[in-house]
């Protein structure tokens, strides 16, 4: 009878009760009455920072009615049909007040809540008044209840009908505060400390962590507003946030609060275990892809964040950075089909993901004047404490440019111009590299962040995290900032010539974890969009290194990585030699067949393709001895995407071609030995 709404698929402020159904018994409306007020009641032991008088009284009330429905249950009373109806709507009218209860206890919220006060005040009057009017022409002469009773559920009524439902004078003056704070960060003025401090005082917003929540339910606030298109109040939510923000940094030395952002260096493996993480995030907004879609370079993206990157007027991939030959969308219907299977059994709703989805594009802008100064004043403190902070400070600095810079390109390019950069990457020596190292990946998602680091001379101090870090996660941080680095034209030339940068991956691949592994992975291939690199990482003896994760690895997003490397090695005629020395080029065709990624399976076509031009007659040969090959590029020229199908037909017209002229068709200028 009671209805349960998860807090996460609830909306704040929302209240979908459900009026029971007319053919509901008796016994199971009073019974669910009983419950509902029960649990209303069991509020009385929640803390509320505001709304304080408004809560006790709806507790109070129906905490009395409550010994009125018991009564009634006890003495096994029969209802009249109009005193059905009239518990009926008293239900409905219970269940919006115990959403309210929720919403206003609810941890992470106060300071919404608190600006939201003459809302949440008018919701109180409504429900009070509405039990006061259902009490009024609830039949009591009717119901066989003793006098005490009956004479308490009569000065509820009277109560209900004169209470005095208003904003309480003290959250009216802490809202005006907060006001204040707002309009003086909107005029370019910083705030003072005091009124920061009595206003989080007020709310008992005591700790970091404390803050943190608060922060961390705006941001949900936010993306809900733009997923819905909900948007009237997102300026106002983003000045808030630029408050809190600025709160957690400026008024609470001390970090309480495990460090969460450590996910970052594993990649969520942990939630994804042995399924394709990186495959069913989308690469732009990181969360699970509700319609996967693959580009031109084979990439996938889902649908809502690639088509909002190409309205910007972007035309090159945002994961490689090659330039996009067209904007067609292919729909990726079997990773589709994995991430459904896999949401299904983990029990995580597409629909949930869906509305949580962040975009981090729309975050270029500030959502507001007031966050935009906030941010700035912001910026300008952490770099101060960066620089003159004591070795706590210094490090609770570069955690919280760890998480402004997270999911926010506004925040990174304040910081940035802030002059971040310099002090982190001093800090890359010391206890503080760990967070140091991921500040600083944050920060080179930017275009300014690259240029800044490279122009401060931290490519060595990267590279010196990368191969001699104090941490495994703090190699495996460096890798991925390196990845970043390389998007860059002009920088693959200058990290790939820096004699310990290959090696040093390579050595990662060696002993880094799954996630540490894909970083390394992935900054080769950066680097290798530079032709002049292919011999330094052929010459480092990635390829044999290579062959061996495809031998060995079952996890499909590092294979499909690899697959990505060797497509790119192959493209040379060194590559194509070290390919085939290794005696594993059997293995590719198997994962052509196997492979449920697109990008994987391209790869490995281009891989192929690449063997057979440079690889002469006998790399074609064992290619022409497989029978699954063609079934395969047969199944790619329909269900790939147009670059697959393109490269699959030249393949299968090299292959025919072989088989129709007895193998000697393909003298190449320098054949090549497949041992």
């Amino acid at each position: 009878m009671i209805h349960r709404f998860n807090q996460v698929e609830r909306r704040i402020l929302s209240f979908p009760a459900v009026h029971p159904c007319e053919a509901v018994s008796q016994a199971t409306l009073l019974g669910s009455l009983i419950t509902l007020s029960q649990s209303i009641s069991n509020y009385q032991s929640k803390f509320f920072a505001t709304q304080r008088r408004n809560s006790r009284e709806a507790i109070r009330q129906i905490g009395i009615l409550l010994v009125f429905f018991e009564e009634i249950r006890d003495r096994g009373l029969t209802l009249p049909e109009s005193a059905v109806l009239c518990f009926s709507e008293l239900h409905l009218t219970f269940q919006k007040i115990r959403f309210l209860l929720e919403d206003c206890s609810r941890e992470g919220t106060r300071l919404w809540i608190l600006m939201k006060s003459e809302f949440v005040a008018t919701q109180f009057r409504v429900l009070i008044r509405t039990v006061a009017t259902v009490l009024d022409v609830l039949p009591l002469d009717l119901i066989d209840i003793c006098g005490e009773v009956k004479e308490l559920v009569e000065l509820v009524t009277k109560q209900a009908r004169k209470a005095k439902i208003d904003i309480d004078p003290d959250d009216a003056r802490a809202m005006r505060r907060v006001l204040s704070v707002l309009n003086r960060f909107e005029k370019g003025i910083e705030p003072e400390f005091e009124i920061l401090k009595w206003v989080l005082d007020y709310l008992e917003i005591k700790s970091w962590s404390n803050c943190n929540k608060e922060i961390s339910f705006l941001e949900e606030e936010i993306s809900f507003q733009c997923v819905d298109g909900e948007e009237r109040e997102i300026p106002f939510l983003s000045s808030l946030l630029g408050f809190m923000n600025y709160s957690r940094a400026v008024v609470f030395d001390t970090l309480d609060y495990r460090n969460v952002d450590q996910t970052d260096a594993r990649c969520n493996m942990e939630i994804l275990s042995c399924l394709n993480p990186e495959d069913f995030r989308c690469p732009i907004s990181l969360e699970l892809m509700i319609d996967p879609v693959t580009v031109s370079t084979g990439q996938t993206y889902d649908r809502s964040s690639i088509q909002k990157w190409f309205k910007a007027g972007n035309m090159i991939c945002p994961k490689t950075g090659e330039k996009l030959a067209n904007t067609e969308l292919v729909p990726n219907t079997n990773l589709r089909k994995l991430i459904h299977q896999f949401c299904a059994d983990n029990g995580v709703s597409l629909a949930k993901m869906g509305k949580q989805s962040h975009d981090i594009t729309r975050t270029i802008l500030p959502g507001s004047p007031a966050a935009a100064e906030a941010m700035k004043f912001l910026s300008k403190f952490l770099a101060r404490k960066l620089i003159f902070g004591p070795s706590e400070q210094k490090n609770k600095a570069a955690y919280e440019i760890r998480l402004l810079a997270k999911a926010n390109i506004f925040n990174r390019s304040c910081l940035v111009e802030a002059g971040t950069i310099p002090p982190l990457l001093n800090l890359l020596y010391t206890s503080i590299q760990d967070n140091s190292i991921a500040a600083l990946l944050k920060l080179s998602k930017h275009a300014s962040g690259k240029k800044a680091i490279v122009e401060s001379g931290g490519l060595r101090s990267i590279l010196s995290v990368l191969k001699r870090g104090m941490s495994l996660e703090a190699r495996q941080i460096a890798a991925a900032t390196i990845f970043y680095l390389a998007s860059v034209k002009g920088y693959r030339k200058l990290i790939g010539e820096m004699p310990e940068t290959i090696p040093a991956l390579i050595d990662l691949i060696k002993e880094g974890t799954v996630c540490g592994k894909k970083n390394a992975m992935v900054a080769l291939f950066g680097l290798l969009l530079y032709p002049g690199n292919r011999q330094r990482v052929i010459d480092a003896g990635t390829v044999p290194l290579l062959m061996e994760i495809l031998a060995s690895s079952d996890k499909h997003d590092l294979v499909a990585d690899t697959l990505a490397v060797l497509a790119a090695l192959a493209e040379s005629f060194e590559g194509t030699l070290a390919i085939l020395q290794t005696s594993c080029l059997p293995l590719i065709p198997r994962f052509l067949k196997s492979s449920t990624s697109q990008a994987g399976k391209e790869h490995c076509v281009s891989t192929l393709l690449s063997l057979c031009f440079n690889g002469g007659e006998e790399a074609i040969a064992v290619l022409a001895k497989d029978q699954s090959v063609m079934g395969s590029l047969y199944s790619l020229i329909t269900d790939g995407t147009s670059h697959t199908s393109k490269k699959a037909r030249s393949l299968i017209k090299i292959l025919h071609k072989f088989q129709e002229s007895g193998c000697q068709a393909f003298n190449q200028e320098h054949p090549v030995h497949v041992w």
